[in-house]
């Protein structure tokens, strides 16, 4: 403390509870916590470091490797240390350690937590697709059913783009109605995105995009509240988007996976 007026620090306060400050400073703070309501206020706050804080504390101390604690007690022991009796300003400045090297390792869970969903770059694509196709609603799709002639002229233009052989009876799925073919980009490679109305579910949609992540079996996820199976083979990846439930999906995937392998 510098003068009359300097407002006590916390550590001030609790040396003042433990008896450490020189009379003189302790007479002076007697004397603000007379006139001062707050200040009387947060060294209440403060005394209640006198908590049985060792009760609280004993079902990890039960945990932990007391052999090893023990045998680095001993090692500490033999060098001349002085050892103070402990008080709430050093428990306190312990706990605020505790506390920092807490918000320290937090954070770097959180960040090795990105770093690894980072690293599944083949998820983003269907993310992307997933917050798309959540859009639509059976009006987006509504109107008659292309004709044979008019699906395959769609698929044509796609497929040119693609590399990849599509033709209306490749990409049919049962009980459903194939609508539309469009063409989108997706990190400067096409993207196919094949339309289908379902009478019962709503919109559905099978995606796909240039993929030299190899070959990979049918995987399934949830996005957007909608099911979703993704696959891949070789050179391409796709993925069958919708509302229906997960097991029928899996059976539209698997037979257009067969049909668009041949």
């Amino acid at each position: 403390m510098t003068d009359k007026t300097t407002i006590p620090s916390d550590e001030e306060l609790t040396a003042y509870l433990d008896g450490e400050l020189p009379p003189a400073e302790a007479a002076r703070l007697e004397a603000l916590l007379e006139t001062d309501a707050g200040l009387a206020a947060r060294l209440e706050f403060l005394s209640r470091a006198s908590l049985p804080f060792a009760e609280a504390f004993d079902p990890l101390l039960a945990q932990a490797p007391k052999a090893e604690l023990e045998a680095i007690l001993s090692r500490l022991s033999a060098a001349p240390v002085a050892t103070p009796a402990p008080s709430r300003r050093r428990f306190l400045g312990a706990l605020a350690a505790c506390l920092v090297a807490g918000v320290i390792a937090d954070r770097a869970f959180i960040g090795l937590s990105r770093q690894l969903a980072a690293t599944d770059e083949s998820s983003e694509w269907r993310a992307t697709v997933a917050d798309y196709i959540a859009l639509y609603t059976p009006e987006t799709l509504a109107g008659p059913v292309p004709s044979l002639a008019s699906q395959a002229g769609q698929l044509s233009a796609v497929e040119a783009r693609l590399g990849l052989r599509l033709s209306p009876e490749a990409i049919a799925l049962q009980g459903v109605d194939f609508k539309r073919a469009l063409l989108l980009q997706y990190d400067d490679q096409p993207l196919a995105q094949l339309a289908y109305l379902d009478p019962e579910t709503g919109p559905l949609a099978l995606c796909i995009v240039r993929s030299d992540d190899g070959p990979k079996a049918p995987d399934v996820e949830a996005r957007k509240g909608m099911n979703v199976v993704y696959w891949s083979d070789k050179t391409h990846a796709f993925m069958l988007i919708g509302h229906a439930p997960l097991e029928r999906m899996k059976v539209l995937a698997g037979d257009v996976r067969m049909r668009l392998a041949v």
